[in-house]
C-alpha cells in the first residue's frame, strides 16, 4: 500500500518558484538543500506531520546525472506548478513489482541525515504523462517533515486529470486509498492540489 509523502512543484529557477508559491500560499517556506546524484535543488513546506511539498529546480551550480532528471525536470518549461506525487513505501521493490512499467529502478540517495530509496525513470518520465506517483522508502526514522515549520497548510484534494483516467485509475487500485485523490477524464494531463492555508483554499 502507498501513502502520499510530498509534492514536487517544479519551477524554471528555484528563487522564482519559491516566490510564486510564497505569493500564491501566503507562507513562507523553509529551507531545503542539494540532490547532488541529480543536480537539482529545493524549498520545502510541511503539509503536517507526514506530508510535505517541495519547490524544486535544476541547480545550476550542480552537475547534470547521467541519466535524465527524475520529475523531468530536464524537459520542464513554463509556469511553477504541481508536476510530481511522491509516494512512500515500506518495500520499494514490492511495490515497483505492483505498478505498471516505467516507474523507475531503484536509486540510493541522502541529504544531510536523510536517507532514502527512489525509485527514478530511466528516462525522467513517470507512467500516464508523469501522473502516477513517484515511489520512495525512507530508510530510518528521519523524515523532512516533522522537521518543518507547521505553516498551517494543509492537503485538501489531490486531482489528476487525465485522457487515460480509466487505466490510470485502475493502476493506483489497490495500491492507494486516500479519500483525498480523485481521477477524472481530461483532454490534456495536468497534477492539480487543493491546499487549505490560513487565508482559505488555494488551488494549485
Amino acid at each position: 500500500m502507498l501513502t502520499l509523502d510530498h509534492f514536487a512543484i517544479a519551477t524554471t529557477r528555484l528563487a522564482d518558484g519559491v516566490a510564486d508559491i510564497e505569493t500564491a500560499l501566503r507562507v513562507d517556506l523553509a529551507p531545503g538543500g542539494q540532490h547532488e546524484a541529480m543536480g537539482t535543488h529545493n524549498r520545502l513546506l510541511s503539509l503536517g506531520p507526514d506530508e510535505y511539498l517541495e519547490v524544486i529546480a535544476i541547480d545550476p551550480l550542480g552537475q547534470r546525472p547521467a541519466q535524465p532528471r527524475w520529475f523531468d525536470l530536464d524537459n520542464f518549461e513554463g509556469r511553477t506548478r504541481p508536476t510530481t506525487w511522491i509516494c512512500r513505501c515500506p518495500d520499494l521493490e514490492a511495490a515497483l513489482a505492483a505498478s505498471p512499467a516505467g516507474v523507475g529502478s531503484p536509486w540510493d540517495l541522502a541529504r544531510g541525515d536523510l536517507r532514502w530509496r527512489m525509485a527514478v525513470p530511466a528516462d525522467g518520465k513517470l507512467p500516464f504523462a508523469g501522473l502516477f506517483p513517484a515511489l520512495i522508502e525512507w530508510q530510518g526514522a528521519a523524515h523532512p517533515a516533522p522537521r518543518l515549520p507547521d505553516r498551517d497548510v494543509r492537503l485538501k484534494a489531490i486531482v489528476l486529470h487525465s485522457p487515460e483516467a480509466g487505466a490510470l485509475a485502475d493502476a493506483l487500485a489497490g495500491l492507494m486509498d486516500d479519500p483525498r485523490l480523485s481521477v477524472v477524464s481530461a483532454p490534456a494531463p495536468r497534477l492539480q492540489i487543493v491546499l487549505h492555508t490560513p487565508g482559505g483554499d488555494v488551488t494549485l
